[in-house]
């Protein structure tokens, strides 16, 4: 398992994603504030009070070998946005998830999640040689939905009644993918829509 998945650095031109590390709550917990993301009842993003929480799940599933959590910083301030990782990893059959992916609401629609999606992508596809990179969604969450579009994702389908949230409701999950036969078209799509300075 270490050998094909392992705490790296991705940096680009307007982000730098950092192995998440305990010592990043508060700067977590500042960039969520912005916005008040957790807020959002169909997101899971942690509150000041369940960051602590938050960096240990996303430690323990990395020592277990099943997600690589990232940090994201952007370059531009050298200040800490957000996080996102590599989860529900299946290392003998070469597929993972992209998610738990939040950005502070002063870097959101700005190019960055782009970028980010883009070096997370090329580090799968073409360092570990994914087959499929999966994305998910709550149903409810349009703007999550429809950016996960634009990155060249398809639709696979809606897991119903997959969940139960933190506060009892049903969730319906939406499935996407991108597969290995896919990249290089993709891969041209997101050069494109960074140098023409894409946003989201």
């Amino acid at each position: 398992m270490e050998s094909w998945l392992h705490p790296v650095v991705l940096e680009g031109e307007l982000v730098k994603l950092v192995p998440l590390e305990k010592s990043h709550k508060v700067d977590l917990a500042f960039a969520a504030s912005d916005g008040n993301l957790w807020e959002l009842w169909y997101t899971s993003v942690p509150s000041p009070a369940t960051t602590d929480a938050y960096i240990n799940t996303a430690l323990l599933e990395l020592g277990a070998g099943k997600s690589l959590p990232f940090t994201i910083v952007d370059k531009r301030t050298n200040a800490v946005v957000g996080t996102t990782r590599y989860m529900n990893v299946d290392a003998p059959n070469k597929r993972l998830e992209i998610g738990h992916t939040w950005y502070a609401k002063r870097v959101q629609r700005t190019g960055l999640n782009t970028e980010c999606k883009y070096l997370l992508l090329k580090h799968a596809f073409e360092t570990l040689r994914c087959i499929a990179v999966e994305f998910r969604t709550n149903f409810h969450n349009h703007p999550s939905r429809n950016a996960i579009l634009r990155l060249g994702a398809k639709q696979d389908g809606i897991l119903r009644n997959h969940k139960v949230d933190a506060n009892g409701n049903l969730r319906d999950t939406v499935v996407f993918s991108i597969l290995d036969s896919e990249w290089r078209t993709v891969k041209t799509s997101l050069e494109f829509r960074m140098k023409q300075g894409a946003s989201k």
